[in-house]
């Protein structure tokens, strides 16, 4: 083996691994929208698990992606400890077809239609396609990744089984691979190559290539085999640090499922071969060989552990134990950043909380600004504010990590959306602190509105209390028709608002009400009208987003207002005007 031979397996390794990155992360996010209902379909039963575990990894193409998505999931309170556990064994079954394709590599045949499923016949075209789509076809850019990253995977390969052929009459490749025989050495082996490159994909794709030379035998492949499973391991150790004493778990029963599926395995398998001498382990073995081995291991080692899960988890919870503190439930896990949708769907469903918080305290100032004050409310109102304010904080900072993704088209409208959603919301919570303080004020100094201007405020309460509701309802359901009604009612409180005023002037005019009171009354109809204002911009945010694909609010509303969206607009704003109209 020449030093140009050594330069191509370099080379071809480079290839081989690049393709499978740039395939698996365009594969990932392609397949991210299709992720969030598979994995919000899991259930208690633990074989639903398994096949969800096998389909995801075996569409993502890696089980490490899957293990780093799962301790994220589980640090974020996503999944239970019990839940991930059953994915793992399904994504050590997924990632096996990997090997499958890759052992379509092998294929030697004169015959133009089984040529035909060689890769390097069709990897060539794909690579073709894939660039005319990336060039021409924006908007297809993760299926042009997949295809060409496919085909340089595919070339790699072809590259490394090229530089390795000659290897099998080399005296010192022959002498190498003799340490293997012993288990022991093989099973460490493919360990630490595969904790080295992060991939039991890789490796055994590496492994697949190395056995074109003619020279590996079924009894030395298989311990490699075996070490790979234990070497994936490393990427979710690695993920779990940092995070969460279940998330920890995760990893821990993710290694010891393999550790302890390799044992049972190796024990079993060469002690009867010490006594009965299987013919096929003499045999040399090729890449469809290791693809079978690779898959049969797993599906076994699933099928024997699998009613073991339970104890499986009493394991990771014996090594990584419970403190007496409590455990801090983590909002926001970065390790949810390798699958984007699923970090968007995450956001999305915090922003929901953090709405109906912000809806809750808005309701209770509402009430006490009504004449139902409390010291014990006001408090409540300004912690709750405190915790919105670090809600905006963490999301915001959060969002802004996950639009420097390689994201969809969809994915980055629903960042933008949010982004502009959790200020409105943060907002909606200040105007209620200002309410609060307000109400506290008029407490303080013993003074109160009128039974006129009571009347009023309570009936423009009503109002923005009705916005309020609609509005986190209709981002919670993302509901296009409730949001449409939302702009109307926000026309209706503005107009109650100037209506007020009016009639307080003509009040302060006749003697019946104080310029102290009238400050009051003003900053209070403001925070009112302001909280609409943010109700009307969440909305409008739905809408737009939903039916247009842009975000341009203040145009948005414009248009709404000049009669451009509708006949509807009016009749909503007519009925509104009637329902909340001032008493003569």
């Amino acid at each position: 083996m020449s030093i140009y031979n050594v330069f191509a397996l370099l080379g071809g390794l480079a290839f081989f691994l690049y393709g499978m990155h740039v395939m698996g992360d365009a594969l990932e996010q392609r397949a991210g929208t299709r992720l969030k209902p598979i994995l919000e379909s899991l259930t208690s039963k633990p074989i639903k698990g398994v096949i969800v575990g096998a389909l995801v990894t075996a569409t993502i193409q890696s089980s490490s992606s899957t293990t780093v998505m799962l301790v994220g999931f589980v640090n974020s309170g996503i999944m239970k400890l019990s839940q991930a556990i059953n994915v793992i064994m399904g994504a050590n079954i997924g990632t096996t077809i990997t090997a499958w394709i890759l052992s379509l590599a092998g294929i030697e045949s004169n015959n133009f239609w089984v040529s035909l499923l060689k890769p390097s016949t069709f990897s060539p075209i794909l690579a073709f396609i894939g660039i005319v789509m990336l060039l021409f076809f924006k908007r297809k850019k993760g299926v042009s990744l997949i295809l060409i990253g496919f085909a340089v995977l595919m070339y790699g390969m072809d590259l490394m089984s090229g530089a390795v052929k000659g290897l099998a009459d080399t005296p010192e490749f022959v002498k190498l691979l003799t340490l293997f025989d012993n288990p022991l050495f093989g099973i460490l082996a493919g360990a630490v190559v595969t904790a080295i490159i992060q991939s039991s994909s890789a490796s055994v794709g590496i492994l697949q290539a190395v056995s074109m030379t003619g020279s590996i035998t079924f009894e030395t492949a298989i311990p490699i085999i075996f070490g790979q499973n234990i070497g994936t391991c490393i990427t979710a150790m690695l993920s779990s640090i940092g995070a969460n004493r279940n998330a920890k778990r995760v990893a821990i029963a993710h290694l010891f499922f393999n550790i302890i599926g390799t044992v049972l395995f190796t024990v079993i398998l060469f002690t009867l071969n010490a006594f009965v001498k299987f013919a096929f382990m003499s045999l040399k073995i090729d890449a469809l060989g290791i693809a079978i081995v690779h898959t049969v291991f797993n599906v076994l080692a699933t099928m024997v552990l699998f009613p073991f899960s339970k104890q499986l988890e009493r394991i990771a919870r014996l090594i990584v134990r419970d403190g007496k503190e409590e455990v801090q439930f983590e909002m926001l896990d970065e390790r949810l950043l390798t699958t984007p949708p699923i970090a968007i769907e995450r956001c999305r469903k915090l922003t929901g909380e953090m709405a109906i918080l912000s809806r809750d305290v808005m309701i209770k100032a509402l009430e006490m600004i009504n004449g139902s004050y409390s010291e014990k409310d006001a408090e409540w109102i300004a912690d709750m504010e405190e915790k919105i304010d670090m809600y905006e904080d963490k999301l915001g900072s959060y969002l802004i990590k996950v639009s420097m993704e390689s994201l969809s088209d969809a994915d980055s409208r629903e960042v933008s959306k949010l982004l502009h959603t959790i200020n409105d919301i943060e907002r909606i919570s200040d105007h209620a602190l200002n309410l609060s303080k307000s109400a506290q004020d008029m407490s303080d100094k013993r003074i109160s509105f009128s039974e006129y201007a009571k009347d009023e405020i309570s009936i423009m309460s009503s109002a923005v209390t009705e916005v309020l509701i609609t509005s986190v309802n209709c981002f919670i359901n993302d509901d296009i028709k409730a949001a449409a009604s939302v702009e109307p009612l926000e026309q209706v409180i503005d107009k109650l608002k100037d209506s007020i005023k009016k009639r307080h002037i003509k009040r302060l005019q006749d003697g019946s009400c104080t310029i102290e009171l009238g400050f009051v009354l003003s900053d209070v109809l403001n925070d009112l009208e302001r909280t609409s204002d943010h109700c009307s911009n969440i909305a409008a945010n739905i809408i737009e987003m939903n039916s247009f694909g842009t975000l341009d609010t203040h145009q948005f509303l414009r248009d709404v207002r000049s009669g451009e969206m509708g006949d509807s607009y009016l009749e909503m704003y007519e009925g509104y005007r009637r329902k909340y109209a001032l008493s003569k």
